[in-house]
């Protein structure tokens, strides 16, 4: 059973909490704190603006929900524009609906990602090209996705694998030899850069990120879309809240004439809360600071797992920052015990895991919509054998890593 923090009890890497426990009784040993595959970073910042908002009287998309698109796009540099929404499919689904995709249209999105970035395109009655990924950094594979290009192609979806910055210069590079839109997954991505410049500042057509609970910043759950197009922001900002020209706080804070308004176009409910928004404003001041502590436990473990069968994430490349949203190995075929073995073993030692991805190709719709063969995408689906999300989260402990480090050598060694 995970550890979950209670109301009282909260982890920043900013601050050492000492636990308390009662002493073991004589001729017992006392059992280790369990470590979780995430652990969130919420302080009392974020208690107290949450407060402050239950007692403004106004909950729901308004002030806070502003502030906090602008801070991000102030966050993101000159020119880029910011919508915030429920979550980052939400974004998604709204980004390529800005860029005009729809039935007869193609988009090429990575096998190994969440379904929401495949989804998102069958919601609008367009159809997905799956691609297989990059051996080192589990990116697109552009050079597949060129092979699998149709006249029908409208749009790539690439995918900034567990926070390692996709290199957006090749990306553009290739849509714009091909025509084709581009909407950033920035999911994992917060805050990334490649090459020196911010996920989320490049000239992509849009670029989405995930607060979700265990994203590098959280709003519990939210997202946001960044755009330095304007017809696409505006666009994202209507369908956002069921196609009106009005949101609901510039129609009920001001006086008079809080009924007029008129539907533009048969929209969605995707709009982000105040509630959420100040958790998001006081999360964003801290982006640094927790991909920092995130960082120190990555490289720790890349460190300390060295000469073991298995893989690492790769490190980004120079001038760029990985934003180290989780910590994926992969087991080699001839390690001592398979993926499986090492999940059970570490859950019997008190350590969380997961698996990011099973690839989509894989999955039941995928696999029988486009017929798809493992041996279509080889990368994807020997990575996914071996594949196990190790804990990773920001106020991550040395103790903590050399737990689960010691815990893999005693299984793997």
């Amino acid at each position: 059973m995970q550890h979950i923090p209670s109301r009282r009890t909260f982890v920043s890497p900013n601050v050492h909490h000492r636990r308390v426990s009662t002493p073991a009784l004589p001729g017992t040993h006392a059992t280790p704190a369990k470590i979780p595959c995430f652990r969130p970073s919420i302080g009392e910042d974020e208690i107290e603006a949450v407060v402050d908002v239950l007692r403004s009287g106004w909950l729901t998309t308004g002030p806070r929900a502003r502030e906090f698109e602008e801070k991000f796009a102030a966050y993101m540099g000159e020119g880029v524009q910011a919508v915030a929404v429920n979550s980052a499919t939400a974004g998604l689904h709204l980004a390529a609906e800005a860029c005009g995709i729809g039935p007869g249209d193609e988009v090429l999105v990575p096998t190994l990602t969440f379904t929401a970035s495949a989804s998102v395109i069958r919601y609008l009655g367009a159809e997905v090209v799956l691609v297989d990924v990059d051996e080192n950094t589990h990116c697109i594979d552009l050079e597949q996705a060129e092979r699998l290009l149709t006249p029908r192609c409208k749009a790539i979806i690439p995918v900034h694998f567990a926070g390692f910055p996709c290199d957006m210069t090749q990306v553009l590079a290739f849509a714009r030899l091909h025509g084709l839109k581009v909407i950033e997954d920035a999911a994992h991505a917060m805050p990334a850069r490649r090459d020196g410049r911010l996920v989320g500042s490049w000239e992509s057509d849009a670029c989405v990120f995930s607060f979700y609970a265990c994203k590098p910043i959280t709003t519990g759950e939210g997202g946001m879309i960044v755009t330095r197009n304007g017809d696409i922001a505006e666009r994202a900002r209507v369908m956002r809240t069921h196609g009106l020209n009005r949101d609901a706080f510039d129609r009920f804070s001001k006086i008079g004439g809080s009924w007029a308004y008129d539907v533009v176009a048969p929209g969605f409910k995707y709009n982000l809360t105040d509630v959420a928004a100040a958790i998001g404003v006081v999360q964003l001041s801290r982006a640094n600071v927790l991909q920092a502590s995130r960082q120190a436990a990555a490289e720790r473990y890349l460190k300390r797992l060295t000469g073991l069968p298995l893989d690492c994430p790769a490190r980004p490349p120079a001038g760029s920052l990985h934003a180290w949203h989780m910590f994926p190995i992969r087991i080699h075929q001839n390690a001592r015990a398979n993926r499986d073995d090492l999940i059970a073993g570490l859950t019997a030692k008190g350590i969380g895991t997961s698996v990011h991805y099973r690839p989509l190709h894989e999955m039941t719709y995928w696999r029988e919509r486009y017929r798809c063969e493992r041996s279509d995408f080889p990368v994807a689906s020997r990575y996914f054998e071996g594949a196990v999300t190790l804990p990773l989260f920001p106020g991550m402990t040395n103790a903590e890593v050399n737990r689960v480090v010691d815990a893999i050598c005693s299984i793997l060694g």
